[in-house]
């Protein structure tokens, strides 16, 4: 089963922006679609943004659009996540996966904490 590495958390303030990574430990067929989610402190894990993995098609939670963007590197088998105007709410573990529409396939990474002062 592929590994997921995600790396690039951080403190920020807030209106500020980070770029997170997810390194898969091989190469995944063009046709997986991949993406992000987030846990923040007392609540369930959702889903933030995703990614076809081949292809240009993406999507996003309601509460990130028009301030993340989501984009791959097949070359490097790596999922980005650029935060841009990031709020005090945007604070949580970032994680990615594999995905069947927002729904999570593979098991879940250590995951990268974002931290937004305001």
């Amino acid at each position: 089963q592929v590994q997921l590495v995600e790396s690039g958390g951080g403190l920020v303030q807030a209106g500020g922006s980070l770029r997170l990574s997810c390194a898969a430990s091989e190469r995944t067929p063009s046709s997986y679609t991949m993406g992000w989610f987030r846990q923040a402190p007392g609540k369930e894990r959702e889903f933030v943004a995703a990614i076809r993995w081949g292809g240009v098609s993406t999507s996003y939670a309601d509460s990130v659009k028009g301030r993340f963007t989501i984009s791959r590197d097949n070359a490097k088998n790596t999922v980005y996540l650029q935060m841009n105007s990031l709020k005090p709410e945007d604070t949580a573990v970032y994680y990615c996966n594999r995905v069947t529409g927002t729904t999570p396939i593979l098991g879940w990474g250590q995951g990268t904490q974002v931290t937004v002062s305001s």
